[in-house]
């Protein structure tokens, strides 16, 4: 892109000049923070301060003109991210990276995130279109007040400041409610393994989802009825790009203790939500909001009003993914005497058709842009998400349904969040979160603690959602919504804590089809060791558990494939070194690389010889659908599944391909690490990479990045390192918060991002936090009136 090229003359520039040329930049690319400014909209003088992190803590005398000052401050900081997100939101990123976002973009097109937010804006009440609106006005009085303090990076990416709407905060919220939304991977596994096993052997491997707090739930998934499957299905395969679409995926962990566990005699509330940090400076914007009616210092996704993860002098919240299933795709028919309907058993029913116009980056085009009309069908049930890339039509085509389509309300829940009392009215506010399926864990000034799932999942007719619906007739598989008072919800349980790590939460006696895609419970079992164990809780305690290494997958496995790479010459080193392993994740030792390695190369062959490497690859990505299951097998010592189909004159054993593995591992890892498993490191090959959104790849990407550190942990422990199957061992999700709030302490909260406060490439606040974020150092937020003026270095006021 001609904005990378932008990058590289300024990284050479930097390099004739030196340092002198580094604050030239930074000038280039700063803002006013201090002295005077008139903006209209506000009713009183507003005060904004900044800290030694760049965090703004706005004063104002009303809710109205603290929204917009955090709208102001948000602009200031993250204007150019913002820009970015809402061009994927709409589909247009290709109006700055040009074809080769083409399919992104008709991908979103279709999947309609604008179209939803637009249908929202439109039925808000007028409470919360203000709230909404004080809040874009703030954006925009940035835009319009401070043109000279536009970022660098539209000119450098060659795009507009453009204006903001309520259509578009809404927007980034539905875009984050589509993330959470999980279940559309699962469906496709599914479908798949039904395709290509048959409905008896792909009943062996579908997902094994325990409550770890109910000992009488098995995990056993009860397969649907053979005819309401379809065991063939083409246009499946183009769905799969839909499941990874959510750049905002949550994972997660929080927890809160009682007064009764904490060292402090208050509750303490504790979060680290996981999401993509890796294009600085991060995900989460963090700021302070008080008024005369409330105190908040928190964080939430910039472009999204008030605040979803922090404190306020009353209660304290955290969220992960709950992964409720608001998403379902449908078998549909096309009319083969009308290409323009669809059919309902013998109904013929008319396409809703959507056109629209996408403008493609084209220099050799006139003006620099080309268009192309892009039209998206639609059944009453969603749009059609098959055959829309490459025009090809299928005996069969597969539509889309999304839950918040259909409950939205006209109130949001998230605005009562800043006003919230206690935990029981933080609760009845977290309700209203139809959008988002998240497990939110709280704490309250009075010493109560509490989770509440937000929401709203339909009660499929089947019982399931695991598999594509097959459209028969006109019947609809939804016939109504999981009740609030039924979601996931408890307050102040018996053990003085509770926690949620995106494991399933439900009973064996749960009514209602929840889900089928959890995570496994390994997380969540080792924050109830380590809350279980003697003694009260104190800060330093929560604070060291969010970096907490100990894999207790690892240390049910392990041993076995220890004993297995044991018995034989040429893998007795890797035998020797898991043997002697403490199961922690410790970047500077060898056996998470030896674990690790060997047991993904191990997952391959249980599978490959069935699926092919193709498939198996598809299900592999998708980690929850199989890690609890491939336990059990290991565990067992004995299943069908370790037998190569392959090799006639041979069965296989678990013995066999946990060796075959390692002789695998060792070639992969001897190139990068050296002949001796001895000295492997853990941390060599498990890193993070954060990068300027500038200038992603190639020359100059460390300078204005931080390049490959070394992190310990993995996807199954505390400290979630976690990487995508096909591209071992780039981290890509992991804390983008750390964050414990202590109602005995008024003046500040523990916090530390993967990043910085601002987006602007050369701003001091860019990645100046990597550093505490990467070695544990702890850093805060300020919340009392006294902590926010000893730590205050730069004071701006904002006036009608």
């Amino acid at each position: 892109m001609k904005g990378f090229r932008y990058g590289l003359v300024i990284l050479f520039f930097l390099a004739a000049c030196g340092l002198s040329a580094f604050f030239c930049l930074r000038f280039l690319n700063d803002y006013q923070d201090k002295g005077e400014l008139q903006l209209k909209g506000l009713k009183d003088k507003v005060t904004l301060q900044r800290d030694e992190n760049g965090m703004a803590y706005v004063h104002a005398e009303n809710t109205g003109d603290v929204l917009m000052a955090q709208g102001f401050a948000t602009a200031q900081d993250r204007l150019f991210q913002m820009q970015l997100t809402r061009l994927v939101i709409q589909g247009r990123v290709c109006e700055f990276a040009g074809p080769a976002a083409e399919n992104l973009d008709i991908r979103m097109r279709t999947i309609g995130l604008y179209r939803i937010a637009e249908k929202q804006a439109n039925i808000l009440d007028d409470k919360t279109r203000a709230f909404f609106q004080k809040y874009v006005d703030g954006i925009n009085a940035f835009i319009d007040t401070c043109p000279n303090d536009i970022p660098l990076e539209f000119k450098l990416a060659g795009i507009k400041a453009e204006k903001w709407t309520v259509t578009d905060s809404l927007g980034v919220l539905y875009y984050m409610g589509y993330s959470t939304a999980a279940n559309l991977g699962t469906e496709i596994t599914a479908q798949m393994l039904l395709e290509t096993l048959g409905y008896e052997n792909a009943s062996r491997l579908m997902p094994v989802n325990i409550n770890a707090d109910d000992p009488e739930d098995t995990g056993t998934f009860m397969m649907p009825p053979k005819e309401n499957l379809m065991a063939s299905l083409t246009a499946i395969r183009e769905t799969d790009a839909y499941a990874h679409d959510g750049a905002l995926r949550i994972g997660s962990n929080n927890w809160a203790i009682s007064p009764a566990l904490s060292a402090t005699g208050k509750a303490v509330l504790c979060g680290d939500p996981h999401l993509d940090p890796r294009i600085l400076p991060g995900v989460w914007y963090p700021i302070g909001l008080i008024t005369p009616d409330f105190r908040a210092v928190g964080v939430n996704i910039a472009g999204i009003p008030g605040m979803s993860i922090g404190r306020t002098d009353h209660i304290a919240l955290s969220a992960t993914n709950n992964y409720g299933d608001m998403q379902d795709l449908y078998i549909e028919t096309p009319d083969p005497e009308n290409q323009d309907n669809y059919l309902e058993k013998e109904t013929s029913i008319p396409f809703v058709m959507i056109k629209e116009t996408m403008k493609i980056k084209d220099k050799n085009a006139p003006g620099g842009y080309r268009e192309e009309p892009v039209t998206i069908r639609a059944t009453r049930r969603g749009p059609v998400v098959s055959g829309i890339l490459d025009g090809f039509t299928t005996e069969k085509i597969i539509s889309m349904r999304f839950a918040p389509v259909e409950s939205m309300e006209p109130a949001i829940g998230l605005m009562d969040v800043l006003t919230a009392k206690n935990s029981q009215e933080l609760a009845t506010a977290l309700k209203q979160v139809p959008m988002g399926c998240f497990n939110w864990v709280f704490a309250d000034a009075k010493g109560n603690i509490g989770f509440q799932a937000s929401g709203k999942i339909p009660i499929r007719a089947n019982g399931d959602g695991t598999f594509p619906f097959l459209v028969k007739d006109s019947t609809d598989n939804w016939t109504g919504w999981i009740p609030a008072d039924r979601m996931p919800s408890a307050m102040n349980p018996e053990k003085n804590w509770l926690a949620t790590c995106n494991q399933k939460t439900t009973g064996h006696d749960y009514p209602y089809y929840y889900s089928s895609y959890f995570a496994p419970s390994y997380r969540y079992r080792r924050i109830s060791e380590l809350m279980t164990a003697p003694g009260k809780k104190s800060i330093d305690d929560l604070w060291s558990y969010q970096r907490d290494i100990k894999n207790l997958m690892a240390e049910r496995i392990a041993p076995i494939m220890a004993e297995s790479l044991l018995k034989y010459d040429d893998t007795r080193t890797l035998g020797n070194i898991l043997s002697s392993w403490d199961f922690t994740d410790d970047p500077k030792k060898p056996a998470p690389a030896v674990f690790q390695t060997v047991y993904r190369f191990f997952a391959m062959m249980v599978v490959e010889d069935d699926l092919g490497p193709e498939k198996a690859l598809t299900l592999l990505n998708n980690w929850y659908f199989w890690q609890e299951k491939l336990e059990q097998m290991v565990i067992s010592k004995n299943d069908p599944w370790f037998d190569d189909i392959r090799t006639k004159d041979k069965t296989e054993t678990l013995e066999d391909l946990f060796h075959l593995a390692a002789l695998k591992a060792k070639g992969f890892l001897n190139p990068v690490l050296g002949p001796d498993p001895e000295k492997w490191q853990w941390g060599k090959v498990h890193t993070l990479e954060l990068v300027n959104p500038i200038l992603r790849k190639g020359l100059g990407k460390e300078l204005l990045g931080s390049g490959p550190m070394p992190i310990g942990g993995s996807g199954e422990t505390l400290y979630r390192g976690w990487y995508d199957y096909d591209k071992p061992f780039q981290v890509t999700h992991c804390a983008a918060l750390r964050m414990v709030a202590d109602f005995s302490d008024n003046g500040k909260i523990l916090a530390v991002m993967p990043g910085g406060v601002t987006g602007r490439t050369f701003h001091p606040h860019m990645k100046d936090q990597v550093d505490a974020f990467m070695s544990g150092e702890k850093k805060y937020w300020w919340f009392s009136d006294k902590a926010i003026d000893e730590h205050e270095k730069s004071k701006m006021t904002l006036m009608p």
